[in-house]
Parts: structure tokens; sequence; C-alpha cells
């Protein structure tokens, strides 16, 4: 019987994988479908008919230097097993690009939903939705309390430093997918690179820490924190900054924005950071600073999608608009620098 692959991943060849370094595991032939929503890393649910499964593995075409390493993301996920931090099973992982085209990793299929849009909190009850928020914080919380060394990833980044890196990163994966002139831009990469702060205690840092990134089941509990492409070691309020910009109204100008903050029950920005900062015990009072390398950063990221996109090297919907957000972070990121 033949079936039809998803773009990307070739199920014959996974299932002859899978059956050399998992024997016994696959129990018949393989389907599969991407699933729809990433804008970096391509995610698929693979099933054999009885159980199911996710892949995962970089996107097609232009790729920047450091990103899309799945022996990271597995390494991080396999770490985090046994803490208060949940985490999907990890079932393989394969670093031999001849079977797909690509690294790729395998783990188990979690029960949940990524929560992208207001309404799908609203029809949940205000009660519900606040629980749901207060309960992310309370798991970004959690993964930044956990001791690197006692779970194998003592090193897994370099701490020292850690701010001044991501400013110098940023900028150089700016310059490698610049294809166009951005306003402002230099001047917030500029202005982040002369005010760095002095940063806390060092942490396991997810790096794309959103409501959508991870899964809630239907009794409001996160079952899994998903994507962690973007882990490391370093200071765990730029895990902060960021969520907050997820929460903030400038991302509305995204293609098919997550607008969970405007769900009724919804907590305040002060509310959340307040979360974080009892449950935590965080000096947050240079917010403002991680909140403008968020806006930086994530400018950065779509400016990488959209370089991609006019290559035509991008599969999914939506991206002929993703170029046009990324002045909007930049404006953003000036003004809370300016707060």
């Amino acid at each position: 019987m033949s079936v039809e692959n998803p773009p990307g991943l070739d199920l014959q060849r996974l299932h002859a994988y899978l059956d050399e370094v998992r024997p016994g595991l696959v129990t018949g032939p393989l389907t599969g479908e991407l699933i729809e929503g990433g804008r970096s890393n391509l995610t698929y649910s693979v099933t054999d008919g009885t159980t199911r499964w996710v892949v995962r593995r970089p996107p097609l075409g232009h790729v920047l230097p450091t990103a899309h390493d799945m022996a990271r993301e597995y390494r991080v996920i396999s770490a985090l097993a046994d803490t208060d931090v949940p985490v999907p099973a990890v079932v393989a992982l394969c670093e031999d690009t001849s079977v797909i085209g690509a690294r790729f990793y395998i783990m188990e299929f979690v029960p949940g939903t990524p929560l992208r849009r207001a309404d799908q909190l609203a029809s949940r009850g205000p009660h519900r939705t606040r629980d749901i928020a207060l309960r992310l914080i309370d798991t970004l919380a959690a993964l930044h309390s956990v001791d690197p060394a006692a779970v194998g990833l003592a090193d897994f980044g370099r701490p020292h430093g850690f701010l001044e890196r991501q400013v110098r990163r940023w900028g150089k994966q700016l310059d490698a997918s610049r294809s166009r002139d951005l306003p402002g831009i230099d001047e917030l990469r500029a202005r982040l690179a002369d005010t760095v702060p002095e940063s806390g205690a060092a942490a396991i840092v997810h790096g794309d820490y959103r409501l959508d990134n991870v899964l809630v089941d239907t009794d409001d509990r996160i079952t899994a924190v998903l994507d962690w492409e973007m882990s490391t070691l370093g200071d765990p309020l730029t895990d902060l900054g960021l969520m907050l910009v997820y929460f903030s109204d400038e991302i509305l100008a995204t293609p098919g924005p997550s607008d969970v903050h405007r769900a009724p029950g919804f907590p305040t920005t002060d509310e959340l950071i307040a979360r974080y900062a009892e449950r935590s015990g965080r000096d947050i009072s240079r917010l403002d600073w991680y909140t403008g390398l968020a806006f930086f950063k994530l400018a950065v990221i779509l400016e990488g999608i959209h370089y991609r996109y006019v290559q035509g090297k991008t599969v999914g919907s939506n991206f002929e608009y993703i170029g046009q957000v990324v002045p909007v972070l930049v404006e953003g990121g000036l003004a809370r620098l300016s707060a």
C-alpha cells in the first residue's frame, strides 16, 4: 500500500529506521501529517494505527548557523524527565541525515492542546483561564528552579556573559538573514548592547516560552512543555521577558496571532510578573531591558522566516505577512527601553 509522505518526512524510511533502533515498536504501516502552527522546526504527528508519536526536524531550505539543533532539544527533554517540569518521553534521536534528509528526533505523543486564541480560553471561563495562566508562570518558575548539574546539564551552556552573547548572537543572526532595510533595528541592537544588566543565578532557559508552546489538557493541567530548540543555560529573565512580549498588544500585528491575553480572566502583566517574582524569588527590577531584548530576538527570528519565504523555502501558510510584522516589533523594543 502506498502512503503519501508529508513534506520533509519519508515515512517508509522512518519506519525502517525505527525497526532498526527500536525493534517491535512499530506494529503497522506509518501514516503522518505535518502539524500546522510552527514557524521554525517542522513537527509531525505519526501513527502505526495503534500508537502515536511526534517527530521533529529542522525546516526545509535556509537554516541559520547554531539553530535547529535536534540533539540539543532531545538532550534537555531527556534531562527534565524526572523533574517538576512536564515534558514528553523521548523515543529516539537520529543524527544520520541520510534517513530523511535532516537530523530528527521522536517523542511520545502527549494529550493536550496548545492554546493560541482567546476564544479557546474564553470557552473555559474566566476562573479557569486565570488558573491556566498562573500555572504557566508556576511551570516557568519550576523550570528555573531546576539545578542544571543535578540533571546532567552543567555543561549545557555558558552562563557567564550570557546576556552580552545574546545581543551579539541575535545581531549575527540578523546579519545572516538581512535582505532589506529595517529602520530602527540597528539602534535597538546598539542600545541593548550598551545597557546590559548584571545577571542573577543561572538557570535552564527555554528560549521560547509561551502558552502555545505548552499543552493544556481538559482539566487545565499543563501536560508538556514543547519546542526546546533555543534552550540553554543562562539568565532566566530572558524567558519571562519573551513571554511578556507574546502577551503584548504588539504581537497582535502578527499573522494568526496568539491573543490569549485578551481572554476574560487572563491576569494582567503586573500580576504575571508578581507571580513569577513570588515563585522564583528573583529580582525583576530591570525587566524592561529583558523585554526589549525579547522584541529584538523575535524580530530577528521573524526576519529569518521572511528570508526563507522570499526564497520559496517555507512550508505552510501566512508566511507572506511575516515581513510586515518585523518593524512593529522593532518599535516595541525601542519603546520598552525608553520606559
